[in-house]
């Protein structure tokens, strides 16, 4: 008789758990696509960003900031991330200390 019952409350534990699993997974999708949207947004576009955007960037505060738009006002939009190097205060150690947070 216990050999009767637990067959079937085996299978529906296990089905059971298949379901949680599946629902994880499509769960874990879904945080990892929000994830990545954040990340996207996070990204700093030099040729559009204003003052307040580039001053989320390691290493910038008003001034370094200022002078990027600066830059960009008299000399047009940046081709390059390495043109960046042409505005006075901006180093290599800036652009290794960014990468992958700035886009062209």
């Amino acid at each position: 008789m216990k050999k009767s019952i637990l067959l079937p409350l085996s299978i529906l534990l296990l089905s059971t758990s298949s379901f949680n699993v599946s629902a994880m997974d499509k769960s874990s999708d879904v945080k990892t696509k929000v994830q990545l949207e954040q990340v996207q947004q996070m990204v700093i576009d030099l040729n559009n960003a204003d003052l307040t955007q580039l001053k989320t960037l390691k290493g910038i505060g008003d001034k370094r900031a200022q002078a990027i738009i600066d830059y960009r006002n008299q000399h047009g939009k940046f081709t390059s991330l390495e043109q960046l190097l042409e505005v006075k205060g901006v180093g290599n150690a800036f652009l290794q200390a960014n990468q992958g947070l700035l886009k062209i």
